[in-house]
C-alpha cells in the first residue's frame, strides 16, 4: 500500500489543508508530529514538558484522515535534527513520498514535475495510485534542451496514467529556467508533485529548490522519495 508521511511542526500549530487532506485519502498516512528542540535541551525533557499536549493534537489530525477511510497513524519526535528524524522514519514507515505544508482548497488538477535526473517510472506509479479513478487532472512538465528526447518521455509517460484512466495533459518548455517555468505553470494548480534528486532528499525537501517551490506556488508540495536513500538516527 502507498505511504505518505506528513511532517508537521506540531507545537508550532502546523497543520493540513483540506485539499491535502482529501487528495491523500487513495493512500495510507503518517503524521510525523516533531519538535525541533536547542542543542542544550535533552529530548526526554521536552517530552515530559509537551508530551500530552502534542499527542492530542496529532490525534486530531491522524482522526481528519481517516474520516477519509484511509489508515491513519502519528509519530511523535522531539529532535535536534528534524531533517534526520524525517529521513529515519520515512525508511522505518517505508513511506513512499513526504509532504510539504500548503494552502489548497478543492483538488482539480495537480502537477507533476519529470524535469531533472528522477525516477520517471516511479514517479507515474505514485501518481497513479495517489489520483486513481479520481475527477483530479494530471499535467506533467517537463523541462529540459532535449527537446526530441524530451517529448519522447512526456508521451511514454503520458500513455502510463491514461492506462489508468486519469485526465493527462503535458507542458513543455525548452531552453528556459526549469524552476522559473515550473512557476509559471504550477499558478494554475492545486499541488505539485516533485521527484527526489540525488544525492539527498533532505537537500530538496528542504533546500532552496524546495523551499522556493512551497513558498512561490503557497500549494502543497508532495516529494516522491529515493528509495536508495539510507539513513542514520541520531534522535528519540
Amino acid at each position: 500500500m502507498t505511504r505518505v508521511l506528513v511532517p508537521l511542526a506540531i507545537l508550532e500549530g502546523e497543520s493540513v489543508s483540506p485539499g491535502l487532506t482529501t487528495l491523500l485519502e487513495p493512500v495510507d498516512v503518517t503524521v510525523l508530529g516533531y519538535h525541533e528542540l536547542p542543542e542544550q535541551t535533552p529530548p526526554d525533557q521536552a517530552r515530559i514538558q509537551y508530551e500530552e499536549r502534542a499527542t492530542e493534537a496529532l490525534e486530531d489530525l491522524v482522526e481528519t484522515f481517516r474520516v477519509g477511510g484511509n489508515e491513519a497513524d502519528h509519530r511523535l519526535v522531539f529532535t535536534h535534527d528534524r531533517e534526520q528524524t524525517i529521513d529515519r522514519v520515512a525508511a522505518e514507515t517505508a513511506a513512499d513520498a513526504y509532504t510539504i505544508p500548503g494552502a489548497s482548497g478543492q483538488i482539480e488538477r495537480v502537477l507533476v514535475t519529470l524535469t531533472g535526473n528522477v525516477a520517471v517510472d516511479r514517479i507515474c506509479s505514485f501518481v497513479g495510485e495517489l489520483i486513481g479513478p479520481r475527477e483530479i487532472g494530471v499535467t506533467l512538465f517537463l523541462a529540459t534542451d532535449d527537446e526530441t528526447g524530451g517529448r519522447e518521455l512526456l508521451e511514454t509517460a503520458a500513455d502510463t496514467l491514461s492506462a489508468r484512466e486519469i485526465d493527462v495533459r503535458t507542458e513543455f518548455a525548452v531552453d528556459t529556467s526549469p524552476f522559473e517555468a515550473l512557476l509559471e505553470v504550477g499558478i494554475d494548480h492545486d499541488a505539485i508533485v516533485v521527484g527526489e534528486r540525488a544525492p539527498s532528499l533532505r537537500s530538496l525537501l528542504f533546500g532552496e529548490e524546495a523551499e522556493r517551490i512551497a513558498v512561490e506556488s503557497v500549494a502543497p508540495v508532495l516529494v516522491v522519495r529515493n528509495l536508495d536513500e539510507t539513513v542514520t538516527a541520531a534522535d528519540t
